[in-house]
């Protein structure tokens, strides 16, 4: 029984020795611990200062004022509740207690992240942001481009379809001039239809062409505005003046997409191949005999079929290139620095970890603290206060006692003094 309370006995002392241990690292830890805070509070409100002002459009004093109030409060702040945390959260020791605490630290760190972290991301990464904006303006405006030259090229591409619709009815023409389609040689009403038609398709034909020299111009100019863009994306210096001449350049762009879109000749070739086959002049039958205008009837009819078939493969084409997706409509928006870095934000991981780890730092300081706390407290129980006084406290709880022993000591009372009276000489007498 001796042999185990002497084994609880060293148990408890060590327990007693590393709690005076930790204690003491504690105790150093504290007088830093203020002015890390202060350095980590500071450090976060000059970023935020700076993401504040990068929102402001005014740079005049009461500007300046009110960043510089923002970002003192949010330091404040930041100081004030880590303050806060770190001196009563590991020293609670109830479960509802630290609950609470922690709930409350984890709506406090929301409201930091809320008030100040993505302004510091702003001023970590506010301009990268903004380039990377850019630059994604540039491909969509890019692709837009492609788009709208793509559709107008292959619109252009339909002149071949023409030509070539245009080219069979000049070769009827050609053999019911020799009165291999009719029967009847020469120009009569067989061959009108046929050259009236021939000469819609040629003058189709012509419009087609003189299209052309406009999309390549067009396409020429956007990409030369392109290459401005992207090298504003680039170029060094401030990216405000270059945000401005990037919108002035897209501006023009847009223009340029717009014009392509109707250099288009799809919508004008369905609907003269609509016509091709609906508006027909039919002429009056010139032959000297009913069976030669009976074989002229025939002959148009037959015309008119092939007519019709040759609008409808042209009508699909040009139905084709209608039907292609038209280019996207992109349109570029300013943006500031604090929205561009949220938008982008998963392109600026480092950034925004940067600007939560600066002002969510010390929530890891006090879960040190509440574990060095914890382990104090764990090494003196069982220990009473008597056997964890240091020599220290001991010898200041002495001088207590020695001073209360001092108070109720009772004061002796003194001898009293006898009345001396003076002679008229000026001597002293005693009565």
């Amino acid at each position: 029984m001796t042999e185990t309370k002497a084994q609880i006995t060293r148990a408890e002392a060590q327990g007693v020795r590393y709690a005076a241990e930790l204690e003491g690292h504690v105790r150093w830890l504290d007088s830093i611990t203020g002015a890390a805070l202060g350095v980590l509070a500071t450090a976060s409100g000059i970023y935020t200062y700076l993401g504040v002002s990068s929102l402001l459009d005014d740079n005049g004093a009461l500007s300046f004022f009110a960043a510089a109030s923002y970002s003192i409060a949010v330091s404040v702040g930041i100081f004030v509740f880590w303050s806060y945390l770190m001196r009563l959260l590991p020293s609670v020791r109830s479960m509802a207690s630290r609950i609470g605490l922690l709930v409350s630290m984890g709506i406090g760190s929301l409201a930091i992240i809320a008030m100040s972290s993505w302004l510091n991301a702003a001023a970590l990464a506010g301009s990268a942001a903004v380039e990377q904006h850019l630059a994604k303006t540039v491909q969509e405006y890019q692709g837009s481009l492609e788009q709208a030259n793509l559709i107008a090229v292959s619109a252009q591409g339909l002149e071949r379809d023409v030509a070539r619709v245009r080219q069979s009815f000049e070769d009827l023409s050609a053999q019911e001039a020799n009165g291999d389609l009719s029967g009847l040689a020469g120009r009569g009403a067989v061959f009108r239809v046929l050259s009236q038609k021939s000469d819609e398709l040629r003058g189709l034909e012509a419009q087609i062409a003189s299209q052309q020299p406009l999309v390549d111009g067009a396409f020429i100019e956007g990409n030369a505005i392109l290459s401005r863009m992207r090298a504003l994306t680039v170029e060094p210096g401030p990216v405000e003046p270059r945000s401005v001449q990037f919108s002035e350049e897209a501006v023009r762009l847009a223009g340029i997409i717009t014009q392509l879109r109707q250099l288009s000749v799809a919508p004008l070739v369905s609907r003269a191949a609509q016509d091709l086959a609906a508006s027909v002049v039919l002429p009056e039958l010139d032959g000297r005999t009913g069976a030669a205008r009976g074989d002229q009837q025939s002959t148009i009819t037959s015309v008119l079929q092939v007519l019709g078939q040759r609008a409808d493969t042209l009508r699909s084409a040009a139905d084709t290139v209608v039907a292609m997706p038209p280019p996207a409509d992109t349109t570029y928006t300013p943006i500031s620095t604090a929205d561009a870095v949220i938008r982008y934000a998963g392109n600026f991981a480092p950034s925004w970890a940067g600007a939560i780890a600066i002002d969510l730092l010390p929530a890891v300081l006090v879960f040190i603290l509440m574990v060095a706390q914890a382990a104090i407290r764990s090494g003196r129980e069982g220990v009473g206060i008597e056997q964890t006084l240091t020599l220290s406290e001991l010898r200041a709880a002495m001088m207590v006692l020695h001073e209360m022993d001092e108070v109720r000591r009772p004061v002796p009372q003194s001898a009293p003094v006898p009345d001396v009276e003076k002679s008229p000489n000026g001597a002293d007498r005693t009565p």
